[in-house]
């Protein structure tokens, strides 16, 4: 496929603790088009940002990739090495990290530190660049002489954000870029990424655990829960029929601001301890609509209409006889 851009193939990555692995991401298939807009979503702990880590070939031990591919232009970035790795990351694809405040360096001005970007990768680029990067996402370029400390929350967002764009990559993968801000500045960081990869073109995988965050912005949508992918499918599709009994529950853990007021019921319970994950179907002790095959059998992703879904119930071999029962 011509538009093909990222494509995760089995993707495992585990930790070691020393007695046995904890496994983090548990065989992940994800494709990524030209242009997308994939959201990834689920409970702190899931696995979502070892994901994304895992595909920029970001991990530090303990943790590391046990299994799988990550091609990126068919090129596979699990075997490649880390010299070619490194001429790639901003170039090519770029990550922006949860807190700004930690990612940059805070004794650099923020020019500083987009010249060291330019000089790493030995790219001619216009002298005016930065500047344009910075106009980009709406920051006067007055602020490159300036200091993480001196600037806003949502504009060290931003800043990152302009880094990322200093070479016009075709992926930007975005690690919760909006977790420290208020809901405004959060409203208004995600209209214009969104403007941003409209006019610029480049794909975005962007990790959050608010599902209301991505839902008028993502065009595909993956729900992870203790390492797996539950489901994953069109984002309106997802939010509009969700097909796995835990894309339900984070739907119902946010208030919609239309319609008549009703209970948030929220999810009972933890996310599992992934050292030691329950039988079958990991979701099954939280899960209300389990039934006894659930700790039994460990079910795969099963296509529910538009969207896959990893639940017994939609199991062709089990799901009609639950359904007479």
């Amino acid at each position: 496929m011509p538009d093909q851009l990222l494509e995760v193939r089995d993707l495992t990555v585990e930790y070691d603790t020393g007695a046995h692995p904890v496994v983090a991401v548990d065989h992940v298939d994800l494709d990524v088009q030209a242009g997308e807009f994939v959201g990834v979503v689920g409970e702190s702990g899931c696995g979502k940002s070892t994901l994304l880590f895992a595909i920029a070939h970001l991990l530090s031990s303990p943790a590391e990739i046990t299994g799988g591919s990550v091609k990126f232009f068919g090129q596979d970035l699990v075997t490649m090495s880390e010299k070619k790795l490194a001429s790639m990351r901003w170039r090519d694809f770029s990550v922006v990290m949860q807190s700004a405040m930690n990612a940059l360096n805070p004794v650099k001005s923020i020019g500083a530190q987009f010249q060291d970007t330019i000089m790493a990768h030995d790219e001619v680029v216009d002298d005016n660049r930065p500047a344009e990067v910075l106009r980009l996402v709406g920051i006067d370029p007055i602020h490159l002489k300036s200091y993480p400390h001196q600037l806003s929350g949502g504009m060290r967002q931003r800043a990152m954000i302009a880094m990322a764009l200093l070479f016009t990559p075709d992926l930007i993968i975005m690690d919760e870029p909006t977790s420290a801000l208020d809901v405004v500045a959060q409203r208004s960081l995600m209209v214009q990424i969104k403007e941003l990869q409209r006019k610029l073109g480049f794909a975005v995988i962007f990790v959050t655990h608010d599902m209301s965050l991505v839902s008028h912005f993502s065009d595909k949508l993956v729900v992870m829960y203790a390492g797996q992918v539950v489901e994953f499918g069109a984002t309106r599709a997802v939010f509009d029929h969700p097909a796995h009994p835990y894309s339900e529950g984070l739907l119902d853990a946010f208030p919609s601001i239309r319609g008549p007021k009703v209970p948030l019921t929220g999810i009972p319970g933890s996310p599992p301890n992934l050292a030691d994950p329950p039988p079958g179907c990991r979701f099954q002790p939280r899960c209300p609509k389990a039934f006894e095959d659930c700790p039994k059998i460990e079910p795969e992703l099963y296509q529910v209409g538009a969207v896959q879904s990893r639940c017994l119930l939609h199991a062709p071999s089990i799901a009609p006889a639950r359904e007479v029962s």
